[in-house]
Order: structure tokens, then sequence, then C-alpha cells
């Protein structure tokens, strides 16, 4: 993060909380519900702020997933750290996830921290910057994303054992949130003008057996459903064993249920995914997403995918690489394995070179490139309903039910020839495409 510092002042100036978010969406929504908390007493609190003053409370929320989002995080600590050492912030407090995995390491390297916690220890860091932990705010957060969509977690943790996953090390368990607190949560949301839900969890098709001794999460998404104002929920996250079809139902039947699903493979091969521990096989992964697609026939299906992990052969990438030319996801992301310690695979052999690693990555994206080229001529021609996320340049940039902020697909209109506020639905005819972008022109 590029920062820009302001020049001392000799007046007195009350605190600021400036709050830097790192990872993924979990972590979006853990920053919100601190900033929500540190606005309930009334302490000043800014987002990612780029002007630091001398007697700014930097709070790092970190990831520690992966090795590029560790160094991040790292590099990140050490250049707040630094600037509290030369006076130009007050205090460097550091949570999430880097933390809670390596505390005790991080804390005998970089000395110049004021307090770390965990992923679990929002009330201590409260108190740590003299805040109290309120209860009747409950659910209540500031949105770092636009005010029209929010990260919405429905769940804590992950009880999967999935060999590479060191989540569980830093989340815990699986927890789910109750049905009726997710409820009053999202009608809190729809009040200030949020108009779509992406539902996230380590893994979403877990949620309610801990609470409910049964999945409930087509329960939950009928009871989101109704809430007044809400007109796009979509899910992130699902995991495929034991993948509850009654949510497919869930998604027929309510219009306001985008026909999207984001679940993450991470392999297709049967050797590595029993090394994986992914509880499935080749067939059926493969049956289950021609089950869902039989059943929602429009749905995007979004997945995940690894290269490199210990023991993957040319044999292996050949077969994943055939397989996604066969299923032509409509949105696929792929990464490198990172051998990361106290996980299962940990006691594997790390014996695929970075380099072949990156080389197999890029490979799978060159193939879902061509095919999201193909899927997206498919659409030229026609109109959709598109949601409006900002102007950005010479264009109002949005997107379709069929695609997340951040991670897919864009719907780009010339903003000379169209007006569209942000937060707002348009219909969009669709007139070019390309890879990953569709153009179009707002339609009465």
């Amino acid at each position: 993060m590029k920062v820009k510092e302001r020049k001392k002042s000799t007046s007195l100036v009350q605190p600021r909380v400036n709050v830097i978010t790192l990872g993924c969406s979990k972590n979006t929504y853990d920053s919100e519900i601190l900033m929500g908390q540190l606005k309930g007493n009334q302490i000043n609190v800014v987002h990612e702020a780029n002007d630091i003053r001398e007697n700014d409370i930097v709070v790092i929320n970190t990831c520690g997933f992966i090795d590029n989002a560790k160094q991040e995080s790292i590099d990140t600590i050490l250049q707040f750290s630094d600037l509290k050492a030369e006076g130009k912030v007050g205090k460097v407090v550091v949570t999430g996830c880097l933390s809670e995995r390596y505390k005790p390491e991080l804390e005998a390297e970089i000395k110049n921290v004021d307090s770390w916690f965990g992923t679990n220890d929002l009330q201590n860091l409260l108190n740590s910057i003299g805040a109290d932990y309120k209860h009747e705010l409950l659910g209540e957060r500031l949105l770092t994303t636009p005010s029209h969509f929010a990260y919405f977690k429905i769940a804590e943790g992950c009880n999967r054992p999935c060999s590479f996953c060191a989540i569980p090390l830093m989340r815990g368990k699986h927890l789910s949130t109750p049905i009726e607190e997710l409820v009053k949560n999202a009608k809190n949301l729809a009040k200030n003008g949020t108009k779509e839900l992406i539902l996230i969890a380590q893994d979403l098709t877990y949620y309610g057996l801990d609470l409910y001794n049964e999945r409930k999460l087509a329960d939950l998404m009928r009871h989101l459903s109704d809430v007044d104002g809400i007109e796009w929920i979509r899910l992130q996250y699902a995991y495929p064993t034991g993948f509850p079809m009654d949510i497919l139902d869930v998604m027929n039947e309510r219009s306001n249920i985008c026909n999207y699903l984001d679940m993450p493979l991470q392999h297709i091969t049967d050797t590595m995914l029993k090394s994986m521990r992914r509880g499935t096989t080749k067939q059926k992964t493969i049956d289950l997403v021609n089950k869902i697609r039989d059943k929602v026939p429009n749905i995007a299906m979004r997945t995940t995918l690894i290269c490199g992990y210990p023991g993957e052969t040319e044999r292996d990438v050949e077969e994943m690489k055939n397989w996604v030319e066969e299923t032509r996801f409509d949105r696929l992301g792929c990464f490198t394995y990172s051998h990361e310690e106290k996980t299962h695979a940990h006691d594997l052999v790390d014996d695929v070179p970075q380099e072949v690693k990156e080389q197999r990555v890029e490979d799978i994206m060159e193939i879902q490139q061509g095919i999201s080229f193909d899927l997206n001529q498919q659409k030229v021609g026609k109109t959709y309903k598109v949601l409006i996320d900002k102007k950005e340049g010479e264009y109002f940039i949005g997107r379709t039910e069929f695609d997340s902020p951040e991670v897919d697909n864009e719907v780009l209109i010339e903003a000379k020839d169209n007006y569209a506020t942000p937060g707002s639905f348009v219909n969009v005819a669709i007139n070019r495409a390309e890879d990953f972008d569709l153009y179009g022109t707002i339609v009465k």
C-alpha cells in the first residue's frame, strides 16, 4: 500500500484508526465489523487512508493463506513498523490470519508493533485501542465495498480435512451464525441501500450442521430472499462433498437468487483428489457438475484449481487440461500450490519446481481464456440485467447476475452515450465481447 504522510501539526488531534485489509472477502467482512464497533465507540475510523497521520492507530488485518499473501502481510507490517519508528504513526496493531498463526515468531522478529491479535480477538483488540465491545451493535458494519453490495459471512471456520489448507488452523472449527441473526443483519444492510448479498464462508454447504444437526443453507436462502430490498443473492465457496441439492431448488424458485455458484474443485485426477483429502473422485465430481447444470440449465459455475501439488505429474496436468476443456466452466481461477506448515500435505515432498507450477497455471488459464471468449461471444445480441458498480474513465462498469465483483467478467457501457447511477440496475444490450469483458448499450 502506498501512503502519503501528512506534515506534523502542533495542534492536538484525536487519534484516528486506519484499518488496512489484506486477503480475502472474509477479512473484508471482519474489518467492516471492527470498523462498525469503532464507530459505535465514537472513534474516528477510516479504511486504507493514504494520508497517514502522525498519531494514527494503524490496524493491519493480515492474510496467512499462501506464500504471496503472507509476504504481502509481512511487508505491510514492516512498512508501518518503520513509520512508527520514525514518529509518523502513533500505534501499529496487527490482527487476522497471519497473526493467529505466527504470533510468537512475528513478535520475536518485529519489535515495533504495539499489539498482536488473532482471528477471534475482536474484544481484546477493541480494548487495546480504548474501545468497548458493544453487543447491541451485533451485525453492524461500516461497508468498505460500494454500499449496493456486501459480503455476507454466514459461518466462521471449517471442519474439512483438505491436506493443503491451513484455514482450520487460523479460523478454527466451523461455526454457523443463526438464521434469525443473519436475517436481522440482512435487513439492516437493505435499509442502508444494499441490494446484493454475496454469501461467503469457508464452506457454505456445511451451514447449519453444527446448530441444527442438518444442512440449512436452502432455508437460509429462502429467509434472506424474503428481505425487502435485496435483489440479488449469490453463493461463493461451496464444497462438492455432501453438496445439498435443495439449494438449487431455491435458486429456481426465487428470482432474486442469482444463477451463480462458486465451487472450488481444486483438481480432477483421482490420485490428486485422494492425496488432497477432498473426499471425492473424478467421476463423482463430473456427475455433480452435470447434475447442477441439469437442474439449473443457465447457471454460471466458477471453480478454482491448484497446480503443482506434491506428486503432480504431467499426466495429472494433461488430464486436468482435458477436463477443463470438456467442462467449460464459465469462470475459473488457478493458483500455484503453497507448501504450508502444519498441514497434512506439508509431510509430502514439495517436488514440483516453482517455474513448473507457474507454467502449469499459465497453460490452464490460456485454455480458460479461450473458453471465456467463446462463451462471451454467445452473449452478443442478448440483453441482460446489469448492476452498475462504478463509473471509471469513459465507462460505466457493471455486472450481470453471472458475475461476482473483482474476480469475474465486467460489462462496460460508454458513458458518452449512456447514463446510469452506481448501485442501479439497468438492462444492457451486449454488442461486443472480449475474453473477460462485455460491451453494451443501455436499453429501456
